[in-house]
């Protein structure tokens, strides 16, 4: 995944929708912090690993996924935000076996975390863990990519026409 790429579209996006907003020089992080943890949910949402008293599966992957970029198109705005790029050193696959409920509580506690400490070694373990359930959805960084730049143009053309 190329993690500068990504940045630099994000940028773009960003820049964009604060001028079209009037919103250059606005503090956005906590708004951005909120946008994240809502987008969290509807992944989480979309999984139904948490519904118990459910029967109904999992959406399909590729609504999974575009939910899940969702939630990364915030990240790296986060980022954008403060300062900070993730370390192009990208997780292994995790040994870690937690279960998927246990993976989305860790994700909102990262996030929690960055929110509290504002500093790169924060982002930075939000970053990483979020990759991790990204691969615990069994996602390739491969997909994860072509999946964000598909939505970025998507979020490009609802600015087109004033979403």
């Amino acid at each position: 995944m190329d993690l500068s790429t990504l940045y630099s579209l994000q940028r773009q996006l960003d820049e964009r929708i604060e001028k079209q907003h009037g919103l250059q020089g606005k503090d956005l992080f906590d708004k951005k912090v909120l946008a994240l943890l809502v987008e969290i949910g509807e992944l989480a949402n979309e999984t139904r690993c948490f519904k118990f008293w459910s029967v109904k599966p999992s959406s399909p992957q590729e609504k999974v996924l575009e939910e899940y970029v969702d939630g990364l198109h915030f990240i790296l705005s986060l980022g954008l935000e403060c300062g900070f790029m993730h370390s192009p050193s990208l997780p292994q696959a995790s040994s870690n076996d937690a279960q998927l409920v246990e993976r989305f509580l860790r994700v909102f506690w990262a996030v929690d975390e960055f929110r509290k400490a504002k500093s790169q070694q924060s982002y930075d373990f939000l970053f990483t863990e979020y990759l991790q359930l990204g691969e615990q959805l069994g996602f390739s960084f491969a997909q994860i990519e072509q999946a964000y730049i598909r939505k970025n143009k998507v979020n490009h053309e609802r600015q087109n026409q004033n979403y």
